[in-house]
């Protein structure tokens, strides 16, 4: 009964061109402003959805600060979205990548996470920091109901790059993560459920961080300036902090890979030759494929998969972001219209 009110309220409010409630991004360097704004509009092959749950993810911090660009300003931001479409309630995830021409040679190629003309939720297409928005249906992925909205929605970021990241790592068995945040939590459950050992690296003196790196099953956690006790195969750096490459260079073994999983780093500094030498690699991540949600969102149920959340409400998305800056919180936050 719920449910069926709430499709008749939705489908009121967008018949009479009433307005919802959004977080907007007006310029580089500024806090997000509340509006009220028109209900969007879907155009041929898109949804409405009503937003229930968008986590923030530290994207959004880069787009803020301006280390990644919004070419269209003003922007409401959100990529890490769960919602239920209008006016048949169905239950949908929204991610990162929001619409590609599939005509490109990367798109031809199997590559849509590196299509010329990609358009990315949050960024070019309005996101979920908002009550409603509209998404191409090609881009959405069904949903389980098991878990909740909040607890879902950061499967849809820093699960599904996270999980991306982990696939270019190969059969290593020995995986080390620098940076411990949410993507981190997420990935450090599949590793353990797939029979891998993780290796967690923090700040120096993070000792909080360690102790959940090690409740979650990391079977070493320590400092990102300190060595593992192992050589490792593989290592992940989520902490957009350049001189994290070389130090991950130093602790994995010959013929091991460095995956940077950020959208954005800050420089990386000169390092010897030596650390690169014995068939090592180091690689970037960029984006997600389709194909790449669908076998993640698979995989999270069997892995029992569980989000560590803190929950805001859509006005207090400044300090969700600002407490996400300054590590406030362990997991993940999320925002709840």
């Amino acid at each position: 009964m719920v449910a069926a009110v709430q499709v008749r309220n939705d489908l009121w409010m967008t018949a009479s061109g009433a307005s919802m409630r959004a977080m907007v991004f007006e310029r580089v360097g500024a806090p997000l402003v509340p509006m009220t704004r028109p209900i969007p509009v879907a155009g041929p092959g898109q949804l409405l959805l009503r937003v229930h749950a968008c986590a923030v993810c530290r994207t959004d911090l880069h787009l803020i600060d301006g280390e990644v660009e919004i070419a269209e300003p003003p922007r409401i931001f959100g990529h890490q979205v769960v919602a239920s479409t209008v006016p048949d309630g169905r239950r949908v995830g929204v991610p990162w990548l929001g619409w590609t021409c599939g005509e490109c040679y990367q798109c031809l190629a199997g590559r849509e996470n590196l299509c010329v003309r990609a358009r990315f939720t949050g960024c070019d297409i309005d996101g979920g920091y908002a009550e409603y928005m509209v998404a191409d249906e090609r881009f959405c992925f069904a949903l389980p109901g098991e878990q909740s909205d909040e607890q879902t929605a950061p499967l849809l970021c820093a699960g599904l790059i996270g999980y991306r990241a982990l696939g270019m790592c190969g059969e290593a068995q020995r995986i080390g993560f620098y940076g411990f945040g949410a993507a981190a939590h997420i990935l450090t459950q599949v590793v353990r459920w797939q029979g891998r050992e993780v290796y967690a690296f923090t700040r120096p003196g993070d000792e909080t961080t360690q102790g959940s790196a090690r409740e979650l099953g990391a079977v070493w956690a320590g400092s990102s300036e300190d060595l593992p006790p192992q050589a490792l195969d593989a290592a992940i750096i989520f902490a957009p902090v350049g001189p994290l490459v070389p130090a991950a260079l130093r602790a994995v073994r010959p013929g091991g890979v460095v995956v940077c999983g950020g959208i954005h780093m800050s420089d990386i500094p000169s390092f010897p030759y030596e650390i690169l030498w014995g068939e090592r690699s180091v690689r970037s991540v960029a984006n997600l494929t389709r194909a790449d949600g669908s076998e993640f969102l698979a995989l999270a149920p069997r892995a029992d998969v569980q989000t560590q959340i803190s929950t805001y409400p859509l006005e207090a998305a400044n300090e969700a972001l600002e407490d996400l800056r300054h590590g406030r919180f362990e997991g993940s936050a999320v925002l709840v219209p």
